[in-house]
């Protein structure tokens, strides 16, 4: 069929078919508060199912114009789920600030290729809505885009309030060096108008490339591109660089850049992390010339929990937002969370707000007016791109800003308190005082320093425990990551299976992660206390039990490498499963104690190489 007369088809019956879909769109349940109560309003905006032509929608992207018309942009892909086939841009539009929404509309048209990752940005001066998005030759099959891939950017606006559409004009001259000559992507996330300083008006917008050498691809850049004159002429600011070894491995990919301006005119950049030796899966960077530069290279942030997605930030009043699943190796649970110093630091998971437990993936945020906020986000009950939705919730929907936790102190050195997390109270310990923990919401979890990673290190972890579950997954201490892939130690009750395990997962280099467990005979969920130790050393990695070892070989690499990285006691790094019983004395050393150092340890403590020790005999 002609791509012309496929668009009017369409575009036919979408028109025919959107305030129908619209009025009697799905709401989850939790989106039903009582009468007068802080709510999340939602709907399904884009979906295959109501919108016909497209396979699937994914990659969303929201603005507000100048008249307060919400403007929400997607890809509609025609003939499957993937990244580099038949992709149009598409569009629908909301004048009543989001509560309805008219038909969709084709902005930008693949015709067999990829015309995608929009970046919308709204010029305040003019009410010129600039569209920056990025074309690649299409294939007919699912896969992605060769390498080195034939990534472009392109541009175009509307002077109508999103109605109508210019024609898309190349910005290769500007804004693509011949050293980014591989994968090149715009947002895909709104961009901003700068309000404050010298260069108040100016347009911003992220980008993240890749250099390849004709061989392979050597170097990840991350930058913004600027215009000052409304978005006529573009042009590459700030630009941070990350080389890549000959092995493959690399520190870091900042990618699929959002921004915000903070109070004071800098620029906060907030970034995917993708596969980087550093810790965390997001990173940031801060401009503090208009985007001219960076102050500094991007940053990972450990113990900011997502999987490796794009997210949304947005300046709320005192207030930043970011949108992002907050499952650590998973795209699940969308949830909002919070910062009250600019992006210096991150509420944790346990004080952002969910906004579905469902599978979730990329999104975009949009101020509606007043405290009033727009999401529009990636979910389904299936998988992440089932769907695109969109949500409205208010400020005060959101969890308040809570005062400190509770705390219980850790005794290695130079280390701050550990929060106690839900009520986790006082016990009898085998000397002293332990804690108890109920199997709901109670744990310990340790705020990130640079010396809790392992890495490549011998270590020995060492603790006691008390419980009588009978069923579910019981966990004592997690480090690291989580899932099958990322690095990580972890020790667990496994009473349904009469076991223990402890397990390590591990990374070398470029090579595939490798993991090595073992596992004992008995639950040991008989009320009383026993010491379980896990320790790494000698090529072997061993469990025991009240002196009683078992043990595996080890699997060489680092237990601290790519992932988000958490140190909790008494639940897993993804709050899935929380233990029920009692804890005692936590100790973690970064070398292997020797069967002389672990006897002694039952009364004298020993203190070399301790990275963590938590006694748990105090909260305050």
């Amino acid at each position: 069929m002609p791509s012309r007369l496929r668009t009017r088809l369409r575009t036919t019956l979408t028109a025919a078919l959107a305030l129908a879909a619209t009025a009697a769109l799905p709401h989850p349940a939790h989106a039903q508060p009582s009468a007068g109560a802080p709510r999340l309003e939602e709907q399904v905006l884009f979906k295959a199912a109501q919108d016909p032509g497209y396979a699937c929608f994914r990659i969303p992207a929201i603005v507000r114009t100048t008249s307060g018309t919400l403007l929400a942009f997607a890809e509609g892909r025609v003939l499957n789920c993937g990244d580099a086939a038949d992709i149009d841009i598409v569009l629908k539009r909301s004048t009543d600030g989001g509560r309805t929404w008219g038909p969709l509309q084709v902005v930008n048209e693949g015709a067999g290729d990829t015309h995608g990752n929009p970046a919308p940005v709204v010029d305040r001066t003019t009410g010129r809505i600039l569209l920056a998005e990025t074309y690649n030759t299409g294939r007919t099959d699912s896969g992605n885009c060769s390498v080195p891939c034939d990534r472009t950017p392109h541009l175009q606006y509307s002077d109508d309030d999103g109605r109508t559409w210019s024609k898309p004009r190349d910005l290769s001259d500007q804004i693509l060096p011949a050293h980014w000559n591989s994968w090149y992507a715009t947002g895909p996330v709104h961009g901003i108008q700068l309000t404050r300083g010298r260069h108040a008006g100016r347009l911003v917008f992220g980008v993240n490339t890749e250099t390849w050498d004709g061989t392979r691809v050597t170097a990840n850049h991350a930058a913004l591109v600027v215009s000052d004159d409304g978005g006529d002429t573009w042009k590459i600011g700030a630009t941070d660089t990350w080389p890549i070894a000959a092995d493959g491995s690399f520190r870091q990919k900042p990618s699929e850049l959002t921004l915000t301006e903070r109070a004071d005119g800098s620029l906060l950049v907030s970034g995917r992390e993708q596969d980087g030796t550093d810790l965390g899966h997001r990173t940031q960077a801060v401009s503090r010339d208009g985007g001219d530069s960076f102050t500094a290279p991007f940053r990972a942030l450990p113990d900011l929990y997502t999987p490796q997605v794009q997210g949304a930030v947005l300046r709320l009043g005192g207030r930043m937002l970011l949108s992002a699943p907050a499952d650590p190796d998973r795209r699940r649970t969308m949830m909002i969370r919070s910062s009250y110093d600019g992006g210096a630091t991150w509420d944790s998971v346990d004080r952002g707000t969910v906004v579905t437990t469902d599978w979730s993936g990329y999104s975009d945020m949009v101020a509606i007016g007043g405290s009033t906020v727009g999401l529009l986000y990636e979910g389904g009950a299936v998988d992440a791109r089932d769907e695109i939705r969109f949500a409205r919730f208010t400020e005060d929907w959101l969890a308040p800003r809570r005062g400190p936790d509770p705390a219980t102190p850790d005794l290695a050195p130079r280390a701050r308190p550990a929060a106690v997390l839900g009520g986790a109270r006082p016990t009898p310990g085998v000397r002293g005082g332990a804690l108890s923990f109920d199997g709901t919401d109670d744990a310990v979890r340790l705020p990130y320093r640079g010396r809790l990673p392992l890495g490549t290190k011998d270590f020995t972890v060492s603790l006691w425990f008390r419980y009588t579950a009978t069923s579910g997954e019981q966990p004592l201490l997690w480090m690291g990551g989580i899932g099958t892939t990322q690095p990580q130690v972890w020790l667990r009750a496994e009473p349904a299976n009469d076991r223990l395990q402890g397990l390590m997962t591990a990374r070398d280099g470029a090579a595939a992660p490798r993991t090595a467990s073992v596992r004992t005979s008995g639950a040991y969920n008989d009320g009383e206390w026993h010491r379980l130790v896990l320790r790494r050393g000698g090529g072997r990695l061993t469990l025991s039990v009240d002196g009683t070892e078992l043990g595996t070989a080890d699997v060489p690499g680092s237990v601290s490498r790519n992932s988000p990285f958490g140190v909790h006691i008494g639940q897993r790094m993804d709050s899935r499963a929380f233990f029920t019983g009692a804890i005692d004395d936590v100790h973690v050393w970064d070398r292997a104690l020797t069967d002389e150092e672990l006897a002694s340890g039952t009364a004298t403590p020993v203190t070399r190489g301790t990275v963590l020790w938590l006694p748990l005999d105090r909260v305050g």
